[in-house]
This record gives C-alpha cells, structure tokens and sequence, in this order.
C-alpha cells in the first residue's frame, strides 16, 4: 500500500514561482527522486508518492511550510491503496491510490476543503474527512508566524520548546503561545489517531 498526494498551490498566480518551488523541491526531494516518486507539472501542481503511514503528516507539513509565505496556501487529494502500474513518472504510474487521488483531488475545488483523504475505507474516510474539516478551520488560517512553528515543530519532534525558542530566537513563553495559537496540540492527536487507524487496518 502506498499512499498518493495531489496538490496544487492556492494564489500561486500571485506569486513568483522561485519564492516557493525550491523550498518545494528541497522537500520532495527527501522521498526520492523526481520524476519517479514526486513531480511538479502546470506550473502549480504536484504529485508526490509517500508511504501510507506518513500520508497525512507529510500533507499537514507541505500546507505549514507553503504557509510561511504570507498569502499561499494548497490543496490536496490524498489517495491511498495499490500502485499497479509504475510508469516513467509518478504522474504516468497508476492503481487504487492514484485514481482516489485524482478523483478525491478534483472534488475539493467545489467542495471548498482544501485537504481531503480516500483510503478505500467508506467508514474511514467519513470520520477522518470530518476531523479534517474541523481542523482546517484554524489550519487555514494559520499565519505566517503559526506556519513557522508547525513546520519546526513537526520537523523537530522531539525538541524541548525552550529548544525550539533558541531556533527562532524568541522567548520560550512566546513558543508556547504560538503553539496554542497554531493549535498544534490537536494537529498532532489528529495525526496520532490517524497513524492507529492505518496501524489497525
């Protein structure tokens, strides 16, 4: 089982695309080599394939490190199940977890929710689509100061704050608020419950 995330870039039109495609590139780069496990096509959108354990943390940490740029967000389809197909690309390989990719993917738009998750499991989705909706209410509007700490904070598990002040810094009580202000806490159960469930299956 693997597990497929297509995105594109929300107000990338506003954006030069060197303000945010290397930092992009320097993170898909962590799962391999492109075009086989990830590629960005059309300018703004991109297909990355990751394991289905990390599926969803890899997701949340593309939205917070896309966020510390004032003004861009993304959204993304991920699909998880079989690969079946392996093609020159990523984006010509196909089985299960691509197609709920895609077909989840072009849902958003009308559905207005900018992270949605298939994985074959019609009980699964219902209930992890819906924590995913109630979290992208404050995710969303993370600012640019919120997007900064999630990105450091998932990228450094295991770091004290008083750690994490020194990266940024600022003062440890500052850290702490703008944990409580990124609502991190319940980022990370959302995961943790997410991690059991395919732990389970």
């Amino acid at each position: 089982m693997i597990a497929i995330i297509t995105g594109d870039i929300i107000n990338s039109e506003n954006h030069p695309s060197s303000e945010w495609i290397g930092m992009l590139k320097n993170y898909f780069n962590q799962f391999g080599d492109s075009p086989m496990n990830w590629e960005i096509y059309r300018g703004d959108e991109f297909q990355l394939k990751v394991t289905e354990k990390n599926a969803l943390f890899t997701a949340i940490r593309i939205k917070s490190m896309l966020k510390t740029i004032k003004g861009l967000d993304v959204r993304m389809g991920i699909g998880i199940g079989l690969e079946t197909y392996i093609g020159t690309g990523v984006t010509e390989s196909n089985g299960p977890a691509y197609q709920r990719s895609g077909r989840n993917f072009e849902t958003l738009k009308e559905s207005k929710v900018n992270l949605s998750i298939a994985t074959g499991e019609a009980k699964n989705d219902r209930t992890l689509n819906l924590m995913l909706r109630l979290a992208l209410d404050f995710m969303d509007d993370w600012s640019v100061v919120s997007a900064e700490i999630v990105t450091l904070v998932l990228d450094n598990p295991h770091s004290s704050q008083k750690e994490v002040a020194q990266m940024l810094g600022i003062k440890q009580s500052a850290v702490s608020q703008r944990l409580k202000r990124a609502r991190l806490d319940l980022v990370l159960e959302v995961l943790a419950y997410y991690k059991e469930l395919i732990t389970i299956e």
